[in-house]
Parts: C-alpha cells; sequence; structure tokens
C-alpha cells in the first residue's frame, strides 16, 4: 500500500490518486518492527518528526508518552518492544493525519496499554481519521475495528462490516433426545451451512432463518434449544479453517 514493495499487479489509490511524497503529509505509518534509531532519545525522535511533518502536535505527542509512562530521556536501544510500539504509535497519532496504517501496533505491549492503543485508535476513527490496521489478536479486532478482511495464503477469504457478518450467521444450538437421534435429513437444510454434533448436542451454523431451524429441531423432540450470536473469532474459523472452527464432531445425519 505504501509502495515500500513493489506490487505484481493491481493499484492503491489515495483519493483516486498515486502515493506521491506530498501525500505522506496525510498518511502516518506504524510497521511492527521497531524503526526508531537506536542512538537518538524519545526527546529526539519528537522533535525530528516536529521538524518532518507540518501538522506535528508537540502538545499531543508529550501527552500521549507520558500516558505510556515513556521517559523522554531515554535512548531508544533502552526501550523495551513494548514501549518502542507504543513511541512510534504516540508519535504517529500526533501527526493527526487523515490515514492511520498500524502493523500489529499492539505488539509486546502490557494488557493495560494494550487497551490504550486500542482506545487511541477507535478515537482517532471518531475524529475522522481512516485507521487500517492488522491483527493477530481477534478480540482486539473485534473491539476496534467497523470493517474487517481475513486473508488466508494470500487469498482473500471474508471481508465485510463486523456488524452484518455478525448478523448473518447464527447458530443454533439444540440437545437432542439421544445419541443415536435421527436427524430425519435436517443437515440437508439449506438454511443450514454446517451441522456438528457431539453425542446429543447439535450446533447447526445457519446463514438465514435461523428461527426456521430451531423449529424444525423443535418439531423433532429436541430440547435446550437457543439462537446464538456468533463472534468474530467463530467467523475467522469457519473462514479459513471450517474443520477447526468448533471441536465438535460430525457423527452423524
Amino acid at each position: 500500500m505504501l509502495d515500500l514493495a513493489r506490487a505484481t499487479s493491481g493499484s492503491v489509490l489515495y483519493d483516486g490518486l498515486p502515493l506521491v511524497p506530498e501525500t505522506l503529509e496525510r498518511i502516518a505509518y506504524v510497521p511492527e518492527r521497531s524503526v526508531l534509531y537506536d542512538w537518538m532519545t524519545v526527546a529526539e525522535h519528537i522533535e525530528m518528526q516536529r521538524r518532518a511533518y507540518r501538522k506535528f502536535n508537540l502538545k499531543r505527542a508529550h501527552e500521549l508518552l507520558a500516558q505510556f509512562g515513556i521517559d523522554l530521556r531515554k535512548k531508544a536501544r533502552a526501550l523495551s518492544k513494548g514501549m518502542r510500539t507504543a513511541t512510534m504509535v504516540a508519535l504517529a497519532i500526533a501527526r493527526e493525519t487523515d490515514i492511520l496504517i498500524l502493523d500489529e501496533p499492539t505488539s509486546g505491549l502490557d494488557p493495560i496499554n494494550q487497551r490504550h492503543v486500542l482506545n487511541l485508535i477507535i478515537n482517532e476513527s471518531a475524529r475522522g481519521a481512516t485507521v487500517i490496521f492488522s491483527s493477530h489478536q481477534i478480540g482486539q479486532v473485534e473491539r476496534a475495528a467497523e470493517r474487517i478482511a481475513v486473508i488466508d495464503r494470500g487469498r482473500l477469504a471474508l471481508e465485510g462490516d463486523v456488524d452484518d457478518l455478525k448478523a448473518d450467521r447464527k447458530i443454533v444450538e439444540a440437545i437432542l433426545p439421544s445419541e443415536n437421534f435421527a436427524l430425519n435429513g435436517i443437515a440437508g437444510d439449506p438454511h443450514i451451512s454446517r451441522l456438528d454434533r457431539n453425542g446429543r448436542v447439535v450446533r447447526a451454523l445457519t446463514s438465514s432463518d435461523a428461527a426456521e431451524v430451531l423449529a424444525r429441531f423443535e418439531a423433532l423432540g429436541a430440547s435446550g434449544l437457543r439462537i446464538v450470536d456468533l463472534n468474530l473469532e467463530d467467523i475467522f474459523l469457519y473462514a479459513v479453517s471450517p474443520s477447526d472452527a468448533t471441536a465438535d464432531v460430525v457423527e452423524g445425519q
């Protein structure tokens, strides 16, 4: 996206235009690996950013770094991995750009500062900025992201608004009268995209009409009926590794 690696095909446009040096005034990028200069102090990094970017907010930078508890007198080499990440995030946000691109922005941080970074991401979005971030922490994505894309071995496995993805999929759970109880072909219901059975417990993944599926189980005499919303982790697992989406085993139809 930032032209740091040459694409084999396709292109990325910012407001309909290709990336040019002037565009970088509007984009702040935080890579996963530290790009701080080991021999410079945090205060020197602040001064370098102040001189390099017209909209750099010096007061905001000091506030953010203080919230993370970072000593401005320390050289970058003396900072932990998490504190380096926090420093880069703080400096990026202090630039008050239109677009933030963050690669694993909570890497190395303790749970308190992870939550702090997520709140900053949400606040930047509320300010009107576009925030694009990558993360393997699905709970963090669910908390902070409005729209997601799941990449599996270079393939776009899933994309969409988080709320829409959750709304479109439900789990119907039921307890059958006995372990060898026949489901009478219910697995072939077009509303069911996956059926997991473990003993008397059945879980059906539905993409529509969950109430109708529940009614079919009820007609069979099943008990403990309920419709459960999927969380983002469920959705992710069904997208990239359906066989690992649950620990249940399909024992029969």
